[in-house]
């Protein structure tokens, strides 16, 4: 029978310095890593992650291309306004005995300045008609008449124009009275409405007496 011979003493010894060093080892390991969380707690601040700022949003090509102002709306050209043709000018001479129709008037020779003839008899309610009065494309702005009267004291009539209707709105009026004399002519004025184009002059009279009251002899528009 084989004895086997006992373990030095130093042998123990060895193994449990071995033993020790690893424990701490180990030990001090764990110290170092907590040491350094520690440390970086106070130097970071929380722990949780940091979080990176938005970027700023980045704007489309068509934000940073350059603009340009819109040009400004065309404008139409006014129409032009075209000159009638033809007709009887209404800046000339008219004479009253050159109506194309007329109503309850009869022509006599004139002892005013020129001779010819002149329109007499008038009452309220006649009137002279022409047609193709050409206004042009400037207004008339003003009415002359050669006219004569030897009517009572106190007694008037009126000469009013009217444009393609004897009923419509007259653009102009005058009042006439005693004159001295049938053939006793004066020229007499007023303003009208505004008138351009070609249009057909009613030269109406009108009187409440009843009676003839007025002579006219020519009459002429102007601007």
């Amino acid at each position: 029978m084989t004895t086997t011979a006992p373990r030095s003493p130093g042998t123990y010894h060895s193994r449990s310095r071995v033993t020790r060093k690893r424990v701490l080892l180990a030990a001090a390991g764990l110290a170092l890593v907590l040491v350094g969380y520690t440390i970086g707690r106070l130097q970071g601040g929380s722990s949780s992650p940091a979080v990176a700022a938005p970027l700023p949003p980045v704007s489309s090509p068509s934000a940073l291309a350059p603009t340009s102002e819109s040009p400004p709306p065309s404008v139409e050209p006014s129409p032009t306004v075209e000159e009638p043709k033809g007709g009887t000018d209404a800046y000339s001479t008219i004479q009253a005995e050159n109506s194309t129709n007329q109503q309850g008037t009869e022509s006599q020779d004139t002892e005013d300045d020129g001779g010819g003839k002149n329109i007499g008899w008038i009452n309220g309610g006649d009137w002279l008609q022409f047609d193709q009065v050409n206004f042009s494309g400037t207004p008339a702005t003003q009415f002359a008449a050669r006219v004569a009267s030897d009517v009572g004291d106190g007694v008037q009539g009126r000469i009013e124009l009217r444009l393609d209707s004897l009923g419509g709105t007259p653009i102009g009026t005058i009042t006439v009275g005693n004159m001295g004399g049938w053939q006793k002519w004066q020229t007499m004025t007023t303003g009208i409405t505004p008138t351009t184009g070609m249009h057909t002059l009613y030269v109406t009279f009108a009187s409440d007496s009843g009676t003839e009251f007025l002579n006219l002899n020519y009459f002429a528009f102007s601007h």
